[in-house]
């Protein structure tokens, strides 16, 4: 076994792994920190993922593809890490985090809709001002009330991100649009939309824990709806829509 500690949204987490590749992949977070908990991946969890991934594919009227076990693992690890920190008021969301001035904002929306071009946008307007926390799967923490967004190894397929933090300042839904308009939305309107790019808990207890982060999170910051093409404008009306 490979064991390694790291850090994810202020929470240290022991790992027992099989691959060394694996500790490769979360070389950005190490700590010697010592652990709130720990998580151990085995060979059983590794089959499991692949049987998901060949599920999943299918339903897609995709081929077969095969992973290799060092990649599976990856997968295995954070959907246990995952489930545990729900237990620490901290989700795990599918969308893409950048920071803009200090200030994190969220869009998320279904895989192909345009996410991380929409942030690419914003990196190239913005500049240096624009710095990406994560363009996949991002942490979110509550603390005190106040929803801060983290990165994590798990950044996507361009591995966009990186190892740091924001105050969530708005959360965005996109869509595709010939014209770019952006609105404020409700948070009963908004938790059904952001539930689905949650994980997913098989146990009740789980997605009640899911459901009362959402519900501070539409609470405490702007959620809004983005139809926007892929010109740069789209940046643009989506920051002035949101600063506030």
């Amino acid at each position: 076994m490979v064991e390694f500690n790291i850090r994810l949204a202020d929470r240290v987490i022991a790992v027992s792994a099989l691959y060394e590749s694996t500790r490769d992949f979360c070389s950005e977070y190490l700590t010697d920190g010592e652990a709130d908990f720990s998580v151990c991946v085995e060979l059983t969890d590794i089959i499991a993922e692949d049987k998901k991934s060949d599920d999943e594919r299918e339903r897609e009227g995709l081929k077969p593809y095969k992973y290799s076990p060092a990649y599976l693992e990856t997968l295995a690890l954070y959907r246990k890490i995952a489930e545990k920190m729900s237990e620490f008021d901290t989700i795990l969301f599918h969308g893409s985090a950048i920071m803009l001035d200090g200030e994190a904002y969220i869009f998320t929306a279904k895989s192909g809709t345009g996410k991380s071009t929409h942030t690419r946008l914003w990196r190239e307007v913005f500049g240096e001002r624009a710095v990406m926390i994560n363009d996949d799967k991002p942490l979110i923490s509550f603390k005190d009330g106040v929803p801060t967004v983290y990165g994590t190894p798990w950044c996507g397929k361009h591995s966009l991100g990186s190892n740091s933090s924001a105050k969530i300042k708005a959360v965005c839904i996109l869509h595709r649009g010939e014209k770019n308009t952006i609105s404020k939305i409700p948070p009963e309107l908004a938790i059904p939309e952001l539930f689905i790019q949650t994980y997913r808990f098989s146990e009740p207890a789980g997605m009640q824990r899911v459901l009362a982060m959402l519900d501070s999170l539409t609470r405490s910051v702007g959620i809004y709806t983005l139809f926007c093409n892929m010109n740069p404008e789209a940046a643009l009306v989506a920051y002035e829509g949101m600063k506030g």
